[in-house]
């Protein structure tokens, strides 16, 4: 199928959210690693969000190029191409763009995807990330509001974050502290200043002890019952139940319950990075530990083309990535549910 419409994006975060289940988002930094994705939602027979960073831009253009807006564009057309041979529907997304890089990255995205639509094309990305967490509240919804009506023009969702993601990813260090936690004020804030869909449609990332990375059992203590609580309270004053489509972030390692418990009060979209990165990279330990006497040229000997050549270890890679996808889509519910 191609990759999905406004139209079939917005249907697939909606069935979600009415059936209780919901997509897997898999941050990707390669053709190799977007492959892996497809092949998995193919597998779980699951329609599902494949995304970029702002790092993972950068490195597709190149390690000399260093052009995040250059790489998640050719990352965005080469899947243009490649997701027409799998049978599920596949939005694009660009993961965390904090304040400082909104004019090098989310922004002159956004006016592509603008660009693109007046030409009577889709757009280039179906989804753009906010990261307005190391701002003040205030800050943080004034420019989401400016963001969510571009994005509208653009035909794309947004999505914007509340509270603090703990840990690190791609250089945003987030603090393990009571600011993980959203407030009901938090979100009754965001409402007001947002909209709930009447300026241009988004999703939220609201914070619940999220912690971007892997930590030891005990060492986060996450709270999906906060994600009740601002809804409860937006719902209440808005007269519309779970009001919010909610991001899971930051949930490597959480537990299949803690998963379950967000996704029954509103979550239709969960991040997925540290854990197929490793599912990626394991494979290719393996193959270099079991065949070092061929990828190497030991002792002067001319090594085993067969066990050097990329493909050889990333075909192990692509597979062992896959199946880390499919368990993400099992876990979330996804699996068997695409688009008929």
């Amino acid at each position: 199928m191609p990759i999905a419409t406004p139209e079939v994006y917005a249907e697939m975060l909606d069935r979600a959210k009415q059936d209780g289940f919901a997509y897997p988002a898999i941050n990707v930094t390669s053709s190799q690693t977007l492959n892996a994705a497809l092949r998995g939602f193919a597998e779980a027979e699951s329609d599902g969000i494949i995304q970029v960073s702002t790092g993972g831009a950068e490195y597709l253009s190149g390690a000399t190029v260093k052009d995040m807006v250059v790489g998640a564009t050719a990352l965005a057309e080469y899947a243009r191409v490649v997701a027409e041979k799998y049978p599920v529907n596949i939005a694009l997304h660009t993961d965390h763009c904090p304040k400082e890089k909104l004019d090098g990255f989310m922004r002159p995205l956004v006016k592509i995807s603008q660009e693109r639509v007046a030409r009577g094309q889709e757009p280039l990305f179906q989804s753009h990330m906010w990261d307005g967490s190391a701002v003040p509240l205030d800050e943080n919804l004034a420019i989401a509001a400016e963001l969510v009506e571009e994005c509208a023009k653009a035909r794309v969702i947004m999505e914007m974050e509340i509270g603090v993601v703990g840990g690190e990813e791609d250089g945003i260090v987030g603090e393990i502290n009571e600011k993980l936690y959203t407030t009901p004020e938090d979100a009754l804030a965001t409402a007001e200043a947002v909209g709930l869909g009447e300026k241009g449609r988004y999703i939220l990332a609201a914070t619940f002890g999220n912690v971007h990375g892997v930590y030891k059992p005990g060492h986060v203590k996450l709270r999906p019952e906060v994600l009740k609580e601002i809804q409860d309270a937006v719902g209440a004053k808005y007269g519309k139940e779970r009001p919010f489509d909610l991001v899971f972030h930051g949930g490597s390692g959480s537990s299949l319950e803690e998963i379950r418990q967000a996704v029954s009060y509103g979550v239709v979209k969960m991040n997925i990075d540290t854990d197929t990165q490793y599912a990626f990279t394991r494979p290719i330990a393996a193959h270099m530990f079991t065949n070092y006497d061929g990828v190497l040229k030991v002792d002067g000997e001319v090594g085993n083309k067969k066990k050097y050549d990329p493909r050889s270890y990333g075909k192990a890679a692509e597979e062992g990535m896959a199946k880390r996808v499919v368990e993400a889509c099992e876990h979330l519910l996804s699996a068997g549910k695409k688009i008929k």
